[in-house]
């Protein structure tokens, strides 16, 4: 549609770089004949005189004008008419006693560019400063002594906002403005960039201190105590603010209902290069807002700089084993370390820190205790991706910090857990033990908030890594108090919609619970109330033995053979053993047979790898292998034809039908017969098929739990190269060690193919079944790691593949002691399911109830704050009355917006069903 009509979009627009039909009419304001000046600001097109011109941009000193030359439009400035700007006087008065700026050249920057404008101060007798003077005229001075230089406020808070959004640069927002300015570069403008970066490091922080309120303090700015200026989260517990008078007495059953969520985690992408310093770039507040005070922070981890990390025992965490290999060449700050509000994922105050060399506990200790000073809660849920590590020794560390940050941990109940997505990289007593999914009183949280955080920060990074260090700490407190603003009023919607997933999912979850008891009723009914009793005991004491875990023995290749030879052990004493070979009996000739089975497939493996331009070296090993291989295959065949006398038969036949008569198959395409090969083609003896069933299913759980491993090797590997490696060669390295674990991913899928085949076809002879549920047919979209995405999956919809959800020794579902342990794990997670939905809707109830009680408390006490301040003046009481009451309105008005928005969902709980 637009196209039939661009080529008259562009005709207006060259008409507009002439006069317009303009030519032969006169300055429309006198009348005046060749008026020769319009203003590319004002509103319509005309063209005015000179002198008509300058008297209508006395209010309007910045707009941008041009002159026509005789043949085309030319940039004109106000200043090269002669227009000067009169400060300290109402607009129309003359001033008795003017004092033109320095080198009377005066530099705004704007909006519309940067301009030079004719600036005179009033110097008279009871004037106010030069400074005062711009900023009664909203304008920003780039210094207090003689300014030579301002910022429009306006300009100011374009970038503010434009920096909070697209998280464009102060270079490139300052460079775009010089090109509007002038885009040809013909014209040099003064480069003023210095005075910029100055003027909205200032301007963030008096709009950090004007918001929180310190400007209506009765003391004033320097009575600002460390996190006063952070915006806190109204949906969080706030003893005195949200919380009832009576909510310290509250049942010990309920008391989870004021529980504080903590979420705990380290942001690597927004480092600090080694430039400036504290003394030369200072920061403007002292720990006011959401960075903890530097100085005392600094000063206690040069304490603990030799303080060496005690290692992981669990899965070999890199937050944990390399905090102290971590690289800080060249930087002053390796990351962030911060403490977020786990289930509305806002910044806590006094939680953020800089990172000198890697994720060490002596950082997110000092964080965890000084955001801790800030909340008087008795119940604590913290989440941390190394919790299992982290809290070992806690509180014994904390012996080492300042006594105004010890925590008084013994009278309070403190749960730690690792967050749902990291948790699976854990071992297995981690997944059990620091589940949000099984402990009791945390709803449907899931502990990733910070993670969801760094999305909308990490841009900044790039232009944050070249700040000093206080414009960088002001700089990221601002972008923090930002983001906490928009939780802020976006929860409306984002507590609307959570109850709205959580009201029907709490009625399923319960149907499902209600139906799988009322189906185990039957075969489990007398050991249901055991399973709760030991639940419940669990749930009151962590160290009770845990429900969830599987306590069967562990599966394994080699626990079979073991049991196969204490079999032929028994027999050989009873006298009943068949053997047919002095040294080799039936369940050694089945096992035999498949290690030869897996030599042949690393032969093939390794053969494929070196390619068609292997070297000598390389082939002489290759051959050699192969010469081995070959000997012991036929010494087995030997042994074999002994209790599979068909075989022989079997093997003319399969030759006879074989497309190449003539040759030879090599060793590691030598067919070997097994049973499960033979299948139904010729007569086989039961005991060697059942021998082979046991050892391939033993093989199969071996395969998936090697597959497991070399999955989270893979994941491992690629974050720590991420993180940590910089430069070719590292890369190369680590490039080469992920080449050699997919070769085990590989050749684990393909052993556990092969074991499953054979399953399949002699779980058929035998009559075998139940086997299935935990040994599943091998996709390859299965074979992927805890963390990857099949296409078109979210992370609100991610699905583990079914090798990470079975457990790693299933016994056989026809064990009963077995079936017993694998019902009773289920029946606990589907009760944990209900009760976390369950949960999860009276928490969200709680934080509705607390979020209108928070908002009307703020709404107070910017009522009180009217009158608390001391005014220098009438004007500047009135203007902070004026904005007292309009913040006073403002958190009455998201209230009330808040309330008609849940009215309807609010009213659905009452007419469900709570579960017990």
């Amino acid at each position: 549609m637009w196209i039939e009509h661009r080529s008259q979009f562009l005709e207006e627009l060259l008409r507009m770089e002439g006069r317009g039909g303009l030519q032969e009419v006169p300055c429309s304001d006198c009348g005046g004949s060749s008026p020769e000046f319009k203003c590319e600001d004002c509103f319509g097109i005309d063209l005015r005189c000179s002198s008509c011109i300058t008297a209508a941009h006395q209010r309007h000193p910045l707009h941008r004008l041009q002159k026509w030359n005789g043949n085309y439009f030319e940039r004109a400035t106000l200043k090269s008419l002669g227009l000067r700007i009169q400060l300290g006087h109402t607009f129309g008065q003359k001033c008795p006693n003017p004092r033109r700026a320095f080198n009377d050249n005066f530099v705004v920057m704007d909006s519309y560019g940067i301009h030079e404008v004719l600036l005179d101060f009033c110097d008279c007798v009871e004037a106010e400063s030069h400074t005062q003077q711009l900023l009664r005229i909203a304008w920003f001075p780039s210094t207090t002594a003689d300014p030579k230089t301002a910022a429009t406020f306006r300009l100011l808070e374009e970038f503010h906002l434009l920096s909070f959004e697209s998280k464009v640069s102060a270079y490139e927002f300052y460079s775009a403005l010089v090109r509007r300015t002038n885009n040809t570069g013909l014209a040099p403008i003064k480069d003023r960039y210095e005075s910029f970066m100055r003027m909205i490091h200032e301007w963030r922080h008096l709009k950090m201190l004007k918001r929180s309120g310190r400007g209506h303090h009765p003391n004033g700015v320097d009575a600002t105590e460390e996190g006063d200026c952070a915006v806190l989260c109204p949906a969080c517990p706030h003893p005195g603010k949200n919380l009832p008078d009576d909510w310290e007495k509250v049942p010990r059953a309920k008391s989870w209902i004021y529980a504080l969520f903590l979420a705990i985690d380290a942001n690597f992408r927004l480092k600090r290069k080694i430039v400036s310093s504290n003394t030369t770039d200072p920061s403007l507040s002292r720990g006011w807002a959401y960075f903890v005070e530097e100085g005392a922070y600094k000063e206690l981890l040069a304490e603990k700089v030799d303080v060496l990390q005690e290692k992981s025992t669990c899965s070999s965490h890199n937050a944990v084993n390399m905090a102290d290999t971590k690289t800080s060449r060249g930087l002053a700050a390796t990351g962030l370390g911060t403490i977020d509000c786990a289930r509305h994922n806002m910044k806590r105050p006094n939680a953020v820190g800089d990172l000198q060399k890697g994720e060490k506990y002596v950082n997110m200790d000092y964080l965890f205790f000084s955001t801790l000073r800030h909340t008087s809660l008795q119940t604590l849920n913290v989440s941390y991706d190394i919790a299992c590590q982290w809290h070992k020794k806690l509180w014994q560390r904390m012996t080492a910090f300042p006594i105004s940050m010890h925590f008084d941990f013994v009278s309070k109940v403190i749960d730690f857990f690792v967050p749902k997505f990291h948790l699976p990289a854990h071992i297995e007593k981690c997944q059990t033990t620091f589940s949000f999914n099984f402990k009791r009183g945390v709803g449907r949280t899931d502990g990733e908030a910070p993670e969801r955080g760094w999305a909308n920060i990490n841009p900044v990074a790039s232009s944050t890594k070249e700040m000093g260090p206080g414009a960088r700490r002001d700089t990221l407190d601002d972008f923090f108090g930002d983001w906490n603003w928009k939780k802020v009023v976006g929860l409306g919607t984002c507590i609307c919609s959570a109850m709205k997933e959580a009201l029907p999912e709490r009625t399923n979850q319960q149907i499902a619970l209600n139906d799988l008891e009322e189906g185990l009723k039957e075969d489990y009914g007398g050991v249901l109330d055991q399973w709760r009793t030991q639940v419940e005991a669990w749930e009151d004491d962590p160290h009770q033995p845990n429900p969830f875990e599987c306590n069967a023995d562990v599966i394994t290749l080699a626990s079979v053979r073991l049991a196969l030879a204490k079999e032929d052990e028994a027999e050989i004493q009873s006298g009943s053993c068949l053997a047919l070979h002095k040294d080799c009996s039936p369940s050694v000739l089945i096992s035999s047979g498949l290690e030869l089975e897996e030599q042949q497939r690393r032969l093939r493996a390794d053969k494929a790898a070196c390619g068609l331009h292997a070297t000598d070296t390389q082939q002489g090993k290759l051959v050699e292998r192969s010469n081995s291989l070959q000997r012991r295959i036929e010494a087995w065949v030997k042994i074999q034809a002994l209790y599979m006398p068909n075989i022989s038969a079997l093997r003319l036949s399969n030759q006879a039908t074989s497309t190449n008569m003539t040759s030879v198959p090599s060793s590691e395409t030598f067919k070997l017969w097994l049973p499960s090969q033979i299948g139904r083609l010729a007569p086989c003896d039961e005991r060697l098929q059942r021998t082979e069933w046991r050892l391939r299913y033993a093989q199969g759980h071996d395969a998936l739990r090697s597959l497991r491993s070399s999955l989270r090797a893979q994941t491992a590997v690629l974050k720590y190269k991420d993180r940590n490696l910089r430069g070719q060669g590292a890369n190369t390295r680590a490039r080469n060690t992920l080449k050699t674990i997919d070769a085990r991913i590989e050749a684990a899928a393909s052993r556990y193919e092969g074991a499953h085949k054979a399953l399949v076809i002699l779980g058929g002879l035998l009559a075998e079944t139940g086997w299935q549920s935990s040994l599943r047919p091998l996709n390859r979209q299965d074979i992927r790691s805890m963390s990857d995405l099949l296409w078109g999956e979210s992370e609100g919809r991610r699905k583990l593949s079914w090798i990470w959800n079975m457990r790693g020794a299933g016994g056989s579902e026809k064990d009963d002691t077995g079936g017993l342990e694998d019902m009773r794990i289920e029946w606990c997670k589907a009760r944990a399911r209900a009760m976390r939905w369950g949960e999860e809707v009276e928490l969200l109830q709680e934080e509705m109830r607390r979020i209108l009680a928070f908002l009307m408390w703020e709404a107070a006490r910017w009522d009180e704050r009217q009158d608390s301040v001391i005014p220098t003046s009438l004007e500047h009481q009135d203007g902070c009355v004026a904005y007292a009451k309009r913040q006073a309105f403002l958190r009455r008005e998201l209230a009330a917006s808040f309330e008609a928005r849940w009215a309807e969902t609010l009213a659905q709980p009452d007419n469900i069903n709570d579960i017990d």
